[in-house]
């Protein structure tokens, strides 16, 4: 908009103000009154950029500013005022016999022309102006809606984290307990997954297979602890590192599957299934639900469905199917590069 603006400005001062007073008798008042006209213009021309530069801003300002800008507005039209006052020659008497009726014989052409100018000059300096004071107030609106979107994201990322550890760490002290041969593996890939949350949480994307790969491990991780009534069935098809996403973003439903999918009783199936084709990534998650009963979203989901819905408006369609017995996930985004 500020080139815009600049253009608007330029054909103005350049093409539409010169045209208007061509459009008047300047040729017999350059003849006669050069001096006048010339100060004329000039005065015309200054009161453009001093009320685009300074009065327009003024007026939308502080109170003392606005007080300023109304001052501004009211030398304008007394230096104006002076101006058409200057007598250049004498009124010509009504003419009648020609058939034209002068409605104000004592105002000259000349004043008539630098006060319609003038107000041209004024309409047209607050139209621009008011359009680009618009357009500055959405882009602070939009940047303060972004900074607030930026914030929510970051605490929904807060939220995952302990949520992370708190069912990880359960899963290693089950293993340890036990005196399981997979708890020493399982912590190595507990150290490499907790470099992995310390590197992104400070970012706002990463690289689809970084993600993928995270997901794998976290996977990994959680089958050590399963005995064999449960098999997990991981499929992962991402290669493309063009594509980013959000780092944490996917592990929630991933951890539902092992958090509600498990029963050291019954035999049960986790199938997880990460995709990406064209930009498009396809996430899928299924299980059972143990104790069968219908699951709703709990607070994870619900960050996550609201994190994509700041960070994908538009892009992404995530699906929920739960009955008695079965949890069904579907997610698709179109990623950008």
């Amino acid at each position: 908009m500020k080139h815009i603006a600049l253009y608007i400005d330029l054909t103005f001062c350049l093409i539409v103000l010169p045209i208007m007073a061509v459009l008047s008798p300047v040729e017999r008042w350059v003849h006669y009154f050069t001096a006048y006209v010339v100060l004329a213009g000039a005065w015309l021309y200054l009161v453009y950029v001093v009320n685009r530069a300074f009065t327009i801003p003024f007026l939308f300002g502080s109170p003392n500013r606005k007080v300023a800008g109304a001052m501004m507005i009211l030398v304008s039209v007394i230096v104006t005022f002076i101006l058409s006052g200057v007598e250049l020659y004498e009124p010509k008497p009504n003419v009648h016999d020609a058939g034209i009726v002068r409605l104000l014989p004592h105002i000259q052409q000349y004043q008539q022309v630098l006060w319609s100018l003038f107000m041209i000059v004024e309409a047209f300096s607050f139209a621009v102006g008011l359009l680009v004071h618009t357009d500055i107030q959405k882009a602070r609106l939009r940047a303060a809606e972004a900074e607030r979107d930026k914030a929510e994201i970051e605490l929904y990322k807060a939220q995952i984290k302990p949520h992370f550890m708190f069912n990880t760490l359960n899963s290693l002290y089950g293993l340890f307990l036990t005196g399981s041969k997979h708890a020493l593996p399982s912590l190595e890939k507990f150290i490499s997954m907790m470099r992995y949350i310390h590197t992104s949480s400070n970012r706002d994307l990463v690289p689809l297979p970084d993600e993928a790969e995270y997901i794998r491990k976290y996977v990994e991780v959680q089958s050590l602890r399963l005995n064999g009534m449960t098999t997990v069935a991981l499929d992962i098809d991402v290669s493309h590192g063009a594509f980013m996403i959000p780092p944490m973003l996917l592990v929630t439903f991933v951890e539902n599957c092992f958090k509600h999918g498990v029963s050291p009783v019954q035999k049960s199936v986790i199938r997880i299934g990460l995709s990406e084709k064209g930009g498009n990534l396809l996430f899928t998650t299924s299980n059972k639900i143990f104790p069968a009963k219908r699951l709703g979203e709990h607070t994870g989901v619900q960050n996550c469905r609201k994190r994509l819905e700041l960070l994908y408006p538009g892009k992404y369609e995530l699906t929920i199917h739960s009955d008695s017995d079965m949890y069904n996930v579907s997610l698709q985004i179109q990623l950008n590069q």
